[in-house]
C-alpha cells in the first residue's frame, strides 16, 4: 500500500487548467482516469487525510504510485480525451458498462454495390447504417418479412448472390416477390440502391409519405379497373401498417430522442437506453456495472452517454437525449455531443408530459434489470458458497455461517415503532422465518435501546424452546403451557403454537451469525444483549449503510472487506432485505393506527362483522345513535355483542370536528367509519 504523500506533486506544478489526469500504480499500469475543469483544484481532493476519502478513493489513491495529467484547451477536449483514454487502458477503478449480452441490430451494407439487408452484432462497421438495437433477432426477421413486399432489397449472403448470378436463376424470395432479384439483373444497381434508401427512410421514421403514396396508387389503380394490382397494394400498406405497430407510439410528435435511465446501490448501478426514433421505440439496450470509483449519478449519466455515443456521429447522435440527473458539466457534454452529431443536441432531464411518463418506463426497466442481476448472482451456488467464506474469513469464524440473522429498526419520528428479523440459510431468503416486532419496554425513539429489546427478546425465546425440548430432542408441550411473557400481546407472527406437530418451532433455531443494521452501538447493544442471556456461541457484527462498513463488538476499527467482495454482496442483500420487511409492517401498523375506530376496542368482533355493521347503518356516527335492538337486527350479532358495541361507542372520545380552511365551516361526518 503505497502513501499518497510519496508521488504527491509539489505546489504550484500543477496547472490551473482543463485536463485529464491518470494515476499509475507500481508497475506503470494505469488504475484510474478522470478529467477537470481544473487540474489544480480536482488533484488537491485526492492528497488530503486518507480518514476524509471515500474508501473507493482511498483504495484508488493507496493502489496508486504516481500520478500525470495532459492540458487541453477546453473542457469538451477533456471529455473526448478522458474518453479515449478510458477505452486504450482499461483503468481497473473507473466505472465501465458492458452489454451483459450482445444485441441485434437490423443493418443495411449501404457500402456495398447491392446493399443487403441483414441482422448484425458486434462492432460498428464504416459505410453499413444500423437500426436499433432490437432485444431479440426475431423481432428484425418479423419486421424485415412484412417490408419485403414493398422494399424488395436482397437479403442473401455473397455466396448465394454469386451463385445466382451464375446460374441465372434467382432464389425462392425472387420468385415470390420478396426480392428484386439483382442478382439475374430485374433491376438496375442504381434501382436497387433507390429501394435501399427507401427501406432506409422508413425505417428511420419517415412512414407517413410512403404509406400516402402506396394508397395514392391503390386507388389509382382500382379507378382504372385494375384491381388485381390495387389489391396488391392494400397488401403493400397493411403489411407496413403491420411492421409500424411492432412498434408503438410513444411520443406523438414524432422525436427522435434517447431515453436513459438508472438504478442504483452502494454496490452496482444498471442503466437502461430507450431509443426513440418517429415517435416509436426502435431500440432497447441495457448494462449493469460494479461501481468501483466513488461516484454519484450525475457521474454515471456522464459515463453512460461517453459509452453510447464515444463512437457514434452523424443521425445515431439524436436530437434529444433524456437523462435522469445532468452530468457535473452539462455545456460540455452537450457540446461534445453536438460535435459528434454535427448539429445541436438538446441533454436535459423530461420535467412533464408524455416523456417524463416513458423516463418512469425506462426507470422501471432499469429496476427490473438491476433486480434480476441481483436474482441471478444470488442464485449461484459457488458464489453463495464463496460469500460465506468470505464472510467467515473477515470475521474470524471457525465456520461458514449456514444461518444469518440480521435485525432492523424502524419508526417514524418515533412512532410505531417495529422491528424486523429475516433468516438467509445457505445464504438464500427463507422467509416462512421472517420474524416482526413491536417494541414494548419504552416509548420514543432509541434504535440503541430497541435493538436491545428485540435481541434479548429473540433469544430468551431461544433458550426457553432450548429447554422445553431438551436440547432439540422432539418433546411434548407441557400441559396447560402458556406463551411466554415476551410473547404476551405481541403480533401473531411472535406467537409461537403450543401444539407439537414434529416440526422446529419458530424461534428454535440459533444462528451462526447475527448481523443488525447499524454501527458500533447498535452492534454493542445486540452483543449486550446476547451476554445478559449468557449466549457467547454466536458471533455479532453489524453494516453500517453510508460506508458499507462492518463492524465487530469491542473493534475500535471496522471491517473493510473489498468493493467486489460476495461476502459483502451477500451481507447487503441481507440487512436491505431486514430493512425492506421492517418498513413495511411499520408502514402497515401506521396505517391501521390511522384507520381505527371505536368498534376496535370491543372484544370479540372481527373485521367482517365491523363491515356489516357500517354497511347496515352507514357510518359510525348513525351506528351510535341506534338503540340495542336495531343493532341486534344485524345479521350475525347477538344482544350481548350489541350491548358491547353500544357500551364502546357510548364511552368512544368525540371525534375533533375537520373545519373548512377556507370557510371556517365545520365539515359534518355522515358516511364515515374511520378516524383520519
Amino acid at each position: 500500500m503505497a502513501d499518497p504523500s510519496s508521488y504527491r506533486p509539489k505546489p504550484g506544478q500543477i496547472p490551473d487548467s482543463p485536463g485529464v489526469y491518470r494515476f499509475r500504480d507500481e508497475h506503470r499500469r494505469v488504475i484510474y482516469v478522470g478529467k477537470a475543469k481544473s487540474l489544480r483544484q480536482r488533484l488537491a481532493n485526492y492528497f488530503q487525510d486518507l480518514a476524509n476519502l471515500h474508501p473507493r478513493t482511498r483504495t484508488m489513491v493507496t493502489t496508486a504510485a504516481s500520478v500525470e495529467w495532459t492540458v487541453v484547451a477546453t473542457e469538451v477536449e477533456a471529455l473526448q480525451l478522458e474518453y479515449s483514454w478510458i477505452k486504450e487502458y482499461d483503468p481497473r477503478f473507473n466505472v465501465k458498462y458492458r452489454d451483459d449480452k450482445s444485441y441485434p441490430y437490423l443493418a443495411v451494407t449501404l457500402n456495398e454495390e447491392f446493399p443487403r439487408v441483414q441482422v448484425m452484432r458486434g462492432a460498428k462497421k464504416k459505410g453499413v447504417r444500423y437500426f436499433g438495437p432490437y432485444g431479440h433477432a426475431w423481432a428484425i426477421r418479423e419486421t424485415v418479412d412484412l417490408m419485403l413486399r414493398v422494399f424488395p432489397v436482397r437479403t442473401c449472403s455473397a455466396g448465394v448472390f454469386k451463385n445466382a448470378a451464375r446460374t441465372g436463376r434467382p432464389c425462392l424470395l425472387g420468385y415470390i416477390g420478396k426480392c428484386s432479384a439483382p442478382c439475374v439483373g430485374r433491376v438496375t444497381p442504381e434501382e436497387h440502391r433507390e429501394l435501399a434508401d427507401d427501406f432506409c427512410d422508413f425505417m428511420a421514421g419517415r412512414t407517413g409519405t410512403y404509406i400516402r403514396r402506396l394508397e395514392k396508387d391503390m386507388m389509382a389503380a382500382a379507378e382504372e379497373m385494375e384491381y388485381e394490382r390495387a389489391a396488391r397494394l392494400r397488401d403493400d400498406v397493411e403489411a407496413l401498417k403491420r411492421a409500424m405497430e411492432k412498434s408503438a407510439v410513444v411520443l406523438a410528435d414524432a422525436t427522435d430522442a434517447d431515453l436513459i435511465a438508472l438504478a442504483e446501490d452502494e454496490l452496482e448501478a444498471a442503466v437502461q437506453i430507450f431509443h426513440v426514433r418517429g415517435g416509436r421505440v426502435r431500440g432497447q439496450r441495457g448494462w449493469v456495472t460494479d461501481k468501483v470509483e466513488a461516484v454519484d449519478t450525475s457521474g454515471l449519466v456522464e459515463h453512460a452517454l461517453q459509452q453510447l455515443y464515444g463512437e457514434e456521429t452523424g443521425d445515431s447522435v439524436p436530437k434529444e437525449v433524456l437523462v435522469p440527473a445532468l452530468p457535473e458539466d452539462p455545456e460540455a457534454v452537450s457540446q461534445w455531443l453536438a460535435d459528434r452529431r454535427g448539429s445541436q443536441v438538446s441533454l436535459r432531464i423530461p420535467q412533464r408530459g408524455d416523456k417524463k411518463d416513458l423516463m418512469v418506463t425506462v426507470q422501471r426497466n432499469a429496476q427490473q434489470a438491476l433486480g434480476l442481476h441481483k436474482t441471478k448472482r444470488a442464485s449461484d451456488l459457488t458464489t453463495r458458497s464463496r460469500a460465506l467464506e468470505e464472510i467467515a474469513e473477515a470475521l474470524g469464524l471457525d465456520t461458514a455461517p449456514l444461518r444469518v440473522e440480521c435485525f432492523d429498526i424502524s419508526h417514524l419520528q418515533g412512532d410505531d415503532v417495529v422491528a424486523s428479523m429475516v433468516v438467509f440459510e445457505d445464504g438464500l431468503a427463507r422467509k416462512s422465518e421472517y420474524r416482526r416486532f413491536q417494541i414494548k419496554g419504552f416509548e420514543g425513539q432509541d434504535d440503541v435501546r430497541s435493538m436491545h429489546e428485540v435481541i434479548g427478546r429473540r433469544f430468551k425465546r431461544y433458550l426457553q424452546e432450548k429447554e422445553r425440548t431438551g436440547e432439540w430432542e422432539e418433546a411434548p408441550a407441557p400441559t396447560g403451557a402458556v406463551p411466554a411473557p415476551e410473547a404476551s400481546g405481541a403480533d401473531p407472527l411472535e406467537n409461537e403454537p403450543r401444539e407439537d406437530d414434529g416440526r422446529p418451532k419458530r424461534f428454535a433455531y440459533p444462528p451462526q451469525l447475527v448481523v443488525v443494521d447499524g454501527g458500533q452501538p447498535q452492534v454493542a447493544a445486540a452483543k449486550r444483549a446476547l451476554d445478559e442471556l449468557g449466549i457467547d456461541d454466536i458471533a455479532v457484527c453489524g453494516l453500517a449503510k453510508r460506508l458499507e462498513e462492518v463492524w465487530l463488538p469491542d473493534d475500535d476499527d471496522p471491517v473493510v472487506l473489498p468493493r467486489s467482495s460476495e461476502g459483502l454482496y451477500l451481507l447487503q442483500r441481507v440487512r436491505d432485505e431486514a430493512h425492506r420487511f421492517a418498513i413495511t409492517y411499520q408502514r402497515a401498523k401506521r396505517a391501521k393506527r390511522i384507520r381505527s375506530s371505536p368498534l376496535d376496542a370491543v372484544v370479540g368482533l372481527g373485521e367482517t362483522r365491523k363491515q356489516a355493521l357500517i354497511k347496515h347503518f352507514g357510518s359510525v356516527k348513525k351506528l351510535k345513535q341506534a338503540t340495542i335492538d336495531e343493532i341486534c337486527e344485524v345479521p350475525g350479532i347477538g344482544r350481548r355483542t350489541a350491548e358491547s358495541v353500544a357500551v364502546a361507542l357510548a364511552s368512544a372520545a368525540p371525534a375533533v370536528p375537520a373545519v373548512n380552511t377556507a370557510t371556517g365551516e365545520i365539515i359534518e361526518e355522515d358516511d364515515g367509519g374511520s378516524a383520519t
